[in-house]
């Protein structure tokens, strides 16, 4: 179930990172209503964080401003802390160590 839904976040944030670059294109010429950059780092939060850092690299967007960066690297920390706390509470932590 996990996997499933950290690739469907992923996509969905990655779309979004691709449609906010292409209006950002778009805002040179007139003004765009943008997707903003908290909604970016909400939807890397709740998952999407392999998407966001797949359009940083792909499509060059927000991979220049510090801040975002550093905003997108707390959110994908908080992720992995919180994955590995769950599969802790959950008991498979345990039985890998069992297993080794």
């Amino acid at each position: 179930m996990a996997p499933t839904y950290i690739t469907a976040s992923s996509a969905i944030t990655f779309i979004m990172y691709a449609w906010d670059k292409h209006k950002a294109k778009q805002s040179v010429n007139k003004k765009v209503t943008r997707t903003s950059e908290r909604t970016l780092h909400l939807l890397a939060l709740c998952g999407g964080w392999p998407g966001a850092l797949i359009a940083q690299q792909l499509l060059r967007h927000k991979s220049q401003k510090k801040r975002f960066i550093t905003v997108l690297w707390v959110c994908i920390l908080l992720n992995v802390v919180l994955y590995f706390f769950a599969l802790e509470f959950l008991g498979y932590l345990e039985i890998a160590k069992v297993s080794l």
